[in-house]
């Protein structure tokens, strides 16, 4: 028999409100492959996510989610254009709000969630985060191009081939330019 605990796996529907009120703390995997948005932006979305969050109730009364999500994702890596491992780390720091007006009665520096009566799909939350957690960009981190690809040669002997024709497609634009002056 193994010793090690079966893995939880995060509930995806919740009532944000009765578990802030009751204090609840959720540890446990979510499955990334079912977090549409975020498959749309990476070419793997690897394995289960690990997610550790304590709903509470702050000293000014404030319903709040806290905690943090990891998990590690393939993107396309802009320079050779193979995939490359990405590790994504968010921290979660929410207070939860009935509605927009509750939204923007919050200081700037504190992030709502807008939940309603009933049920709200935690997943869908933090999929947001992971969104804002990814890189504009993906590269390795070693040079994964061959560096003669990028060097550039003296110019005597890579001049870029002539136009069609051989000659410079400014020069007509000069030669309209001569003929439509006034003084010709």
């Amino acid at each position: 028999m193994s010793d090690t605990p079966p893995k939880q796996v995060l509930p995806r529907q919740i009532d944000p409100r009765k578990f802030a009120q009751q204090g609840v703390h959720l540890s446990g995997d979510m499955d990334t492959a079912v977090l549409a948005r975020l498959r749309e932006l990476v070419c793997d979305s690897g394995g289960p996510a690990r997610v550790e969050l304590a709903f509470a109730v702050d000293e000014q009364r404030a319903r709040t989610l806290t905690g943090a999500v990891d998990c590690r994702v393939a993107m396309v890596c802009q320079r050779c254009l193979e995939p490359v491992a990405v590790d994504l780390h968010c921290d979660i720091n929410l207070v939860l709000v009935w509605d927009e007006e509750g939204a923007r009665q919050l200081p700037r520096w504190v992030d709502p969630w807008i939940v309603g009566e009933g049920p709200a799909d935690l997943y869908e939350v933090l999929e947001e985060e992971l969104l804002l957690a990814l890189p504009t960009v993906a590269y390795h981190d070693t040079n994964c191009i061959d560096p003669a690809l990028l060097s550039s040669a003296d110019t005597a002997e890579g001049d870029p081939a002539p136009a069609a024709g051989g000659s410079n497609p400014f020069k007509v634009l000069e030669q309209l330019k001569v003929k439509g002056s006034p003084e010709s």
